[in-house]
C-alpha cells in the first residue's frame, strides 16, 4: 500500500485526538486534585506489540517509559475481550509506585488484539512508610504496593477481589476508587474510538498508518540528527544527594553522533545509591526521548519511530539503570531532570543555538499525610512545585512554570484549601532568582503552607546545594531552600527531609531559579 501524505495527517491527527480524549475522560471523572487539577497523567495509543503510535501532550517521563508497561502486560496475560491490566512495577517499564497504569485491548473481528491503548496516571497514595508513597526509603518495599501485570477488569467485569485488595492497603481508599474508576473509563473511552477509527477506514489500512506515522517520526528524527555536526561530545552534573547522604552524586553521558544516528553511553554514572533517587532504565529512555523529539522542529508524532536512531547504553546497578530492590521513588522525579540537565549540556556544545541554559532542575515534591480534623478522615496530599525556565540564545527563561519532564499544572489555592487542612500564606514568583546574562532565566515560586492539623510531610527536591547552570557565559540560578516555621523558630531544611508537623506549622518552599544565557 502506498502512503496518502493526506491520510498520513488524518491517522496522525486521529490517533493524537484519541489520546486527547482519554486525557480530557480522565481528567473530568478523577477524585483526587491531583489527577483532576494537575493533571499528573498521560494517555496513549500503541500498536499490537506494544509500540507507541500517538501520546497526548501530557507527561514525558510517564509517556516514553509507558511502552515498556505495555509491553509487559501484553506478556504477562492471556488476554480477552473486555480485559483490563493494571501494573505499576517500576522493575517492568513503570516509573515509582504511584504510577499506576491500565492497558486495554483494541479488538477487531478475530480474538487477537490489534492495538492498544494505555493510561497512566499518579496515585497520591499507594501505601509505603509515609503518606504519599514517596519516602526517603532505602528499598522499594517500603514505598508502597508493588503491583504486578493483573487483570483489574475480566471481560468487562471488575475483579472485586483485587479491588477490594488494593483498596485496603492505601491511606486514602475512597480517593483511590475513584481515580481508578476514571482510569477504566479513559481507556473505555479509547478503545472505543480506536474501533470507530477501523470501522471507518479497515483494519488494513488503519494497521498501515500506524506504521507509516512511526516510519514518518523516524524520518524527521533522523534529519533532525543528522543537521548535529558529527562528534563525540560529553557533560557531566551531579545531584545534591540521595537523602540518606549528602554525597554529590555524578551523572555523565558521552553523545556520539554519527550521520543520522545518536548513541547515548551513560556507564560513566554513578552506582544506585541506598536513597530513593535511583531510576531504572525506562526512566532514562524518557528523558532521552523527551531532548531528542525537543529538537525536531516539525510537527511530527511522539511515537516509537522517534528513537529508532537513538542507542541508549547503560551500566546495570548504576544510577540511571538501578537494580531490584532499589528505592525508586524519586528517580522519576528528580534523576529524570538532571539526565535531561547532562544531556542538554552536552548537545550545548554541537547545536549550541538551540540549546537553553539549565532549568530549575528538580520537582519540588511535597507530600502531606495525616487525620484531617474537619472530618476526622485521612488525607495524603503530593504536588510537584513549579520553578524557573531555563534561558536561551532567542529569549528569557520562563518564571514560574513546570518544565522539561514534568507537564501538570499546580492545585489551585482555593482547591488546595478546600480539599486538605491547609492554608496557604504566601504563593508568589520568587523574584531575582533566574540566572544573569544576555538572557536572563526564569525566576521560580515561593508556596508557604500552614498546616490546620497534624501531619507527616516528605520533601523530595534538587538544586539546594548545586545551582542549574548557565551557558556561554550566563550565570547560574538560584538555588532552592526549605523552611520549616515553629511558632517562632525557623528550621532550614536540605533538600530531601521527612519532619512531623503540629498544627500551626508552616512549610516553605522556594524553587530554584533557570540559567542565564550569554555574558551579561
Amino acid at each position: 500500500m502506498q502512503t496518502n501524505p493526506i491520510l498520513l495527517e488524518v491517522f496522525k491527527n486521529r490517533f493524537a485526538s484519541i489520546s486527547e480524549e482519554m486525557g480530557v475522560t480522565l481528567t473530568r471523572t478523577a477524585f483526587s486534585p491531583n489527577i483532576k487539577e494537575r493533571r499528573d497523567l498521560s494517555c496513549a495509543v500503541f500498536d499490537h506489540t506494544g509500540d507507541m503510535i500517538a501520546q497526548a501532550a501530557h507527561i514525558p517521563v510517564h509517556l516514553g517509559s509507558m511502552p515498556m508497561s505495555v509491553k509487559a502486560a501484553i506478556e504477562s496475560v492471556k488476554w480477552e475481550k473486555g480485559d483490563i491490566v493494571i501494573l505499576n512495577d517500576p522493575f517492568k517499564g513503570g516509573t515509582h509506585l504511584p504510577d499506576i497504569t491500565l492497558v486495554s485491548a483494541v479488538y477487531a473481528k478475530n480474538e487477537t488484539p490489534v492495538f492498544f491503548v494505555a493510561n497512566r496516571a499518579h496515585h497520591a497514595d499507594v501505601g509505603g512508610m509515609t503518606p504519599g508513597s514517596m519516602p526517603l526509603s532505602t528499598s522499594i518495599f517500603q514505598e508502597g504496593l508493588i503491583i504486578p501485570a493483573l487483570k483489574l477488569v475480566e471481560k468487562g467485569t471488575i475483579d472485586k477481589k483485587i479491588m477490594r485488595f488494593l483498596l485496603n492497603n492505601v491511606r486514602t481508599p475512597v480517593e483511590r476508587e475513584g481515580d481508578f474508576a476514571a482510569q477504566i473509563m479513559a481507556n473505555i473511552t479509547g478503545v472505543r474510538r480506536t474501533e470507530e477509527l477501523i470501522s471507518k477506514y479497515g483494519l488494513e489500512k488503519t494497521r498501515f498508518y500506524a506504521g507509516a506515522l512511526m516510519d514518518y517520526a523516524e524520518r524527521l528524527t533522523r534529519k533532525t540528527i543528522q543537521e548535529i555536526p558529527d562528534g563525540i561530545y560529553t557533560f557531566e552534573d551531579f545531584m545534591d544527594g540521595d537523602g540518606i547522604s549528602d554525597r554529590n552524586i555524578k551523572l555523565q553521558v558521552k553523545i556520539t553522533i554519527y550521520d543520522d544516528t545518536a548513541t547515548l553511553d551513560f556507564s560513566g554514572c554513578d552506582l544506585q545509591v541506598h536513597g530513593s533517587i535511583n531510576a531504572v532504565y525506562a526512566i532514562t529512555l524518557s528523558a532521552v526521548l523527551y531532548v531528542f523529539r525537543s529538537l525536531v522542529s516539525t510537527d511530527i508524532p511522539t511515537n516509537a519511530g522517534c528513537m529508532r536512531p537513538i542507542r541508549v547504553m547503560t551500566r546495570k546497578g548504576t544510577i540511571v539503570d538501578a537494580c531490584f530492590p532499589a528505592a525508586v521513588a524519586g528517580g522519576n522525579v528528580e534523576l529524570s531532570q538532571r539526565i535531561v540537565d547532562v544531556v542538554l549540556g552536552a548537545l550545548s556544545q554541537a547545536v549550541p543555538d538551540k540549546i537553553p541554559a539549565a532549568s530549575q532542575g528538580t520537582m519540588n515534591n511535597v507530600t502531606i499525610g495525616g487525620i484531617d480534623s474537619r472530618n476526622n478522615r485521612p488525607f495524603a496530599y503530593y504536588e510537584t512545585i513549579a520553578g524557573g525556565l531555563g534561558a536561551s540564545l532567542k529569549c528569557d527563561g520562563e518564571s514560574a512554570v513546570h518544565c522539561h519532564m514534568t507537564n501538570t499544572l499546580n492545585t489551585p489555592v482555593e482547591a488546595l484549601e478546600y480539599s486538605y487542612p491547609f492554608l496557604v500564606k504566601e504563593y508568589s514568583i520568587r523574584r531575582g532568582t533566574g540566572g544573569n546574562g544576555r538572557r536572563k532565566g526564569g525566576d521560580g515560586i515561593v508556596r508557604e503552607i500552614e498546616l490546620l492539623t497534624e501531619a507527616e510531610v516528605t520533601v523530595l527536591s534538587e538544586r539546594r546545594k548545586i545551582p542549574p547552570y548557565g551557558l556561554f557565559g550566563g550565570k547560574p540560578g538560584a538555588v532552592g531552600e526549605n523552611i520549616i516555621f515553629r511558632k517562632k523558630l525557623q528550621e532550614q531544611k536540605g533538600g530531601k527531609f521527612f519532619v512531623s508537623l503540629n498544627k500551626g506549622d508552616r512549610l516553605r518552599i522556594e524553587t530554584p531559579g533557570g540559567g542565564g544565557y550569554g555574558s551579561p
